[in-house]
């Protein structure tokens, strides 16, 4: 999967201290529902085992600038629900200087295509603070909707935060 900006790619093993830094980045845990730190073991297991998404789940990409081959984020289709066809996504530009260059808008399309049409998926949902405008931003930019508002939703530095359901349904 790939535009003329990134290209989508399962994690390798080169990857591997990339997502130790963000898997392990407390500033970031309270967008990934992360409470507990993972060691360099259980992401080598992760990246050594078989992503398929029907068995595991769940399913990461990792965001490849085009241009330098440098992995800039990553994005993860998870709670994935066969039966109900919808899944979860969620995705990181883990750098500023690589943000607001639509590299997240053209990961997000890409996950996209491929839940619709290669796992036949009818909704896509994410559940974002009321804080992080620029989520919110880059997913109704890519067709989610809000449906609703959780009140007090997400504890974060000791302070409790709403937070907005967004959802994208299949287009036929």
């Amino acid at each position: 999967m790939k535009t003329d900006r990134i290209y989508l790619r399962l994690p390798e093993i080169s990857d591997l201290n990339l997502l130790y830094a963000w898997e392990n980045n407390t500033e970031l845990w309270s967008i990934s529902n992360t409470s507990t730190p993972f060691s360099k073991e259980t992401l080598k297991h992760y990246i050594e085992s078989v992503h398929d998404i029907y068995s595991e789940k769940q399913i990461r990409f990792m965001i490849v600038n085009a241009k330098t081959h440098i992995c800039v984020g990553c994005i993860d289709l998870f709670d994935f629900d066969p039966k109900n066809r919808k899944a979860g996504i969620g995705v990181l530009i883990a750098d500023e200087n690589n943000r607001k260059k639509g590299l997240a808008s053209d990961a997000l399309t890409l996950v996209k295509e491929y839940a619709f049409k290669t796992l036949n998926i009818n909704q896509l949902y994410c559940t974002i603070p009321e804080d992080n405008e620029k989520s919110i931003a880059l997913f109704k930019k890519c067709g989610f909707e809000k449906q609703a508002e959780f009140k007090q939703w997400l504890l974060v530095n000791h302070i409790f935060l709403n937070a907005y359901f967004y959802q994208c349904f299949y287009a036929k």
